[in-house]
């Protein structure tokens, strides 16, 4: 299975304003997030979810190929 993640643009800009450590762990979360498909919610719905790392979360929906990333932040 391959997977694909779009970071939206709140996303991309919210990963540019982090510290590199911050990026890090964010990215970290997000990869987590991808080998774990039974944290997704449903496929090709408008249901999204948040996943929390220590400092970090990752809001995010699901379709076949993947993940669509709406939103991440970091609380260091």
């Amino acid at each position: 299975m391959t997977y694909e993640v779009d970071l939206a643009v709140r996303a991309e800009d919210a990963l540019n304003e982090l510290p590199e450590h911050g990026h890090q762990e964010v990215m970290e979360v997000i990869a987590a997030v991808l080998v774990r498909p039974g944290s997704w919610p449903p496929l090709g719905g408008w249901d999204g979810t948040v996943v929390f790392g220590s400092r970090s979360w990752v809001v995010f929906s699901a379709f076949v190929g993947g993940i669509v990333v709406y939103d991440v932040g970091w609380a260091g």
